[in-house]
């Protein structure tokens, strides 16, 4: 059984089952008819007696001898099919059926004998004779007129049988027809079986030759499925959307080396051409080419780091999701983001009184990176907050920068893609935006940039700005005074849009 394959041991079994099943439910049908026939064979041979006593005791005139009422019955008896008829008159056979019998009792060698020594009592007879390759199932009675004398034995007895294997050849020869469909059907269950368990099962020999063929230089091949809606098609649409996700990694792992190899490559050819271009007996130049390999190695460092921070984030057990109060975290972010060298945190926030389901460490996390690329890109003050949008979440981070060019903001969000026009530097190890969009998928959500300007701008103050924003969609956790919170959301977001005449809240979204 180790040796075979799960489809012949499947359709094995099945053929197997089915063919007990099918023998299983025949010799119970085979064996209730027998029976049945056995018993209509008992109940037809105490018919014949009573007709025999009904002819014998309703005669018109009395017989004249048993010899005469002994005739009479066995000729008057309607013969059946498989049935033999005797008289027997002084121990010897006498009478037989105008129409020949089935059955020749008299012909069975020691049949007639038996009779007449079984009936030697005046006792009517019922037993089964065994001989001559035949079985007989007969009765024997003794016709008597008046009074028997019991010490002599009865001078005429009447017999009539029936061939058992006769009688049982009709159900032998249906069992017989039986067995050979049964057969039948069961090789074509099997035929069939093989048939339908290999167009199921093919998808499965797909996935092995696939498997087999798959390798880290080829993860193209997908297995195909078609228009099957089985659990094993629904398998190997899984697998297929399982490679996909192996090859995208995979793909996603290459570029990452690759880009790795880019960042590190141009701070060591740095390094490198300044090491050999490097006057040893010049101390001025020795301690100005330590200080430049000293800041490349600390670049490289912040990368290495920052590659560490997005592979831990990656690991499903580094978040933990549970209801948090929105306008607390924002809260708590903006104190910690005053911490921040050059951070210019106003103290008025817009906050949303709700409850989200969000990982208030990442998202802290996130928010901050936001904070620290608006110190090291835009001047001026610095906008944090918390708005919702039905059941979805948006944090905020807004500055009063030159901006996020049209054709820099879809692009942004990538790794190691770093904002250098108008304004915004390249200092950073271009994973800060990355890990902060990795964050927000992870919540099911995405980071995203968008234009902010004043409402007080002119053409040569155009004051434009950035808000990045968290989306977190279905992050409101409901059941806790939804109702309310909803009205002093809405209540917030009028005061947030009547204080947008300001200077100090002169910001909003474009």
């Amino acid at each position: 059984m180790r040796a075979w394959t799960v489809r012949s041991r499947i359709v094995g079994l099945l053929t197997l089952l089915t063919l007990l099943s099918v023998f299983a439910a025949g010799l119970v049908a085979y064996f209730v008819e027998r029976a049945r026939v056995l018993e209509q064979v008992d109940a037809n041979l105490q018919s014949a007696l009573e007709s025999g006593s009904v002819t014998v005791a309703n005669a018109e005139q009395p017989w004249a001898s048993a010899d005469r009422a002994l005739q009479a019955v066995v000729q008057r008896v309607a013969s059946d099919d498989n049935t033999g008829t005797l008289g027997i008159l002084d121990g010897s056979a006498r009478w037989a059926p105008f129409i020949e019998p089935d059955v020749q009792l008299d012909a069975l060698p020691g049949f007639v004998d038996r009779v007449v020594a079984e009936t030697a009592g005046h006792e009517t007879v019922m037993g089964t004779f065994v001989g001559d390759g035949r079985t007989v199932r007969y009765l024997a009675a003794p016709v008597v007129l008046g009074e028997p004398d019991r010490g002599r034995p009865p001078q005429a007895v009447f017999v009539t049988g029936y061939d058992v294997q006769g009688e049982l050849a009709e159900i032998d020869d249906a069992a017989r027809v039986f067995t050979i469909t049964a057969l039948l059907a069961t090789v074509l269950t099997f035929l069939i079986g093989l048939w339908v368990s290999g167009r199921l099962l093919r998808p499965i020999r797909h996935m092995r030759d696939v498997a087999e063929r798959s390798s880290a230089a080829n993860l193209d091949e997908r297995i195909p499925v078609g228009d099957g809606r089985d659990d094993v098609s629904q398998l190997a649409a899984t697998v297929n959307r399982m490679l996909d996700r192996l090859g995208g990694a995979l793909d996603s792992q290459r570029e990452l080396l690759r880009d790795v190899g880019h960042e590190l490559k141009t701070p060591i050819t740095i390094v490198r051409g300044h090491l050999e271009l490097v006057d040893p007996r010049d101390p001025a130049d020795v301690a100005e080419t330590r200080d430049l390999a000293i800041d490349e190695l600390d670049r490289m460092a912040r990368l290495v780091d920052d590659l560490r921070a997005a592979a831990r984030l990656r690991d499903p057990g580094a978040f933990s999701i549970r209801p948090t109060d929105l306008a607390a975290l924002t809260e708590q972010i903006a104190a910690k983001a005053r911490a921040i060298t050059g951070a210019d945190i106003g103290d008025e926030l817009s906050s949303a009184p709700v409850r989200a389901a969000l990982d208030p460490d990442r998202i802290t996390q996130a928010m901050l990176q936001l904070v620290a690329n608006a110190v090291r890109h835009a001047q001026g003050p610095i906008t944090i907050g918390s708005r919702v949008r039905g059941r979805d979440v948006e944090l905020f981070v807004r500055d009063r920068g030159p901006g996020v060019p049209d054709e820099l903001k879809a692009v942004i969000f990538d790794r190691f893609h770093r904002g250098v026009a108008q304004g915004r530097g390249d200092g950073g190890s271009g994973l800060g935006l990355s890990i902060v969009q990795l964050i927000a998928q992870t919540h099911g959500g995405r980071a995203w940039v968008a234009d902010a300007r004043s409402p007080l701008a002119s053409g040569d103050d155009p004051r434009w700005g950035s808000e990045f924003i968290l989306s977190l969609p279905g992050a409101v956790v409901a059941g806790d005074g939804s109702q309310e919170q909803d009205t002093r959301a809405g209540q917030d977001a009028s005061a947030a849009r009547a204080a947008a005449t300001t200077e100090e809240q002169a910001w909003h979204r474009s």
